[in-house]
């Protein structure tokens, strides 16, 4: 559906309403946030800018571009692979086919290993912990860690080469490019005792959101993640846990065990995986942290 003959006489707001009443027709959940997003991105302007040049005419120039913007957004393709960005804890991160994309719950896993470790290493004493972010995807967690926290060590891994080519961008983007360290492998292998670095790093903080959804769920997602996002990231095997229970078996095998373990997990979970990592270790305290929906989102043990 093409927006060409309705937008030729329109203003800028009237283009974005079109624009978000087409989405809608098309069953796109977020039409009025989507569309305005879109809008801002083809536009090159902020929200401020959109609300105050409001009844500015729409630049013909740019419709043939703003059609097909929506039309891949009516296609199901995420809004935020379509303009390469997203904002992670007040930093914006570029997405690409090959990331997740940022989740706002994800914040809440960075404060919440960001407030222990303040407690278990304060900063009078001159100690800081090195920490391993597992699965960094676009890097979120590490290079937030690493931005709020300029003197601590950072690393970052993943299985995908891609992802942190996308991570390391991201880093240099964010300014912590120079102190972060990143390393392609599969969960803790390449850190274990014997490991290509596994006698290079004490791992203090283990930080990660690995993949949790059980394979047979992934047919029912919503289309946009489903279609787009890689499946590498979202597949955790028959029941979600696969990737829980390879770390709870390799904890034991790292030079170090870490003084926290923090990990994101799907609903549901947090008691299993919280099971697993009672197995693995001893630890002084596992507590849970709610999503904004309440749910179990984030385990974390602590010794």
């Amino acid at each position: 559906m093409s927006l060409e003959h309705e937008l030729k006489p329109l203003a800028l707001g009237s283009a974005w309403r079109q624009g978000a009443n087409s989405l809608r027709q098309a069953g796109v959940e977020e039409a009025d946030a989507d569309a305005e997003l879109l809008l801002l991105y083809l536009l090159g302007i902020s929200k401020t800018e959109l609300l105050r040049d409001w009844r500015d005419p729409f630049p013909k120039a740019k419709l043939e571009a703003w059609n097909g913007l929506l039309e891949r957004k009516r296609a199901g393709e995420p809004v935020q692979y379509i303009i390469g960005e997203q904002y992670f804890h007040g930093r914006a991160f570029e997405v690409t086919a090959s990331v997740l994309i940022p989740r706002p719950e994800t914040e809440l896993l960075a404060e919440a290993v960001l407030e222990i470790a303040d407690r278990l290493w304060p900063a009078p004493k001159g100690i800081k912990p090195t920490v391993l972010d597992v699965g960094t995807g676009s890097g979120i967690l590490a290079i937030t860690l690493a931005a709020e926290r300029s003197e601590w060590r950072v690393a970052a891994s993943d299985l995908s080469v891609d992802a942190l080519e996308v991570a390391r961008r991201n880093a240099e983007r964010n300014g912590v490019g120079d102190r972060i360290a990143f390393i392609q492998g599969d969960l803790l292998t390449p850190f274990l005792m014997g490991g290509t670095i596994g006698d290079q790093l004490k791992i203090d903080i283990l930080v990660s959101n690995p993949p949790y959804i059980p394979s047979s769920d992934i047919p029912g997602l919503q289309r946009e993640v489903r279609d787009h996002e890689p499946h590498l990231a979202l597949d955790g095997g028959e029941d979600g846990l696969n990737p829980y229970r390879m770390m709870a078996s390799q904890l034991r095998r790292l030079p170090h065990l870490p003084r926290v373990v923090a990990w994101e997990v799907g609903a549901g979970q947090a008691e299993e995986v919280s099971n697993l990592l009672r197995a693995s270790a001893m630890w002084n305290e596992i507590r849970f942290v709610n999503d904004y929906a309440g749910i179990d989102r984030h385990v974390l043990a602590i010794r």
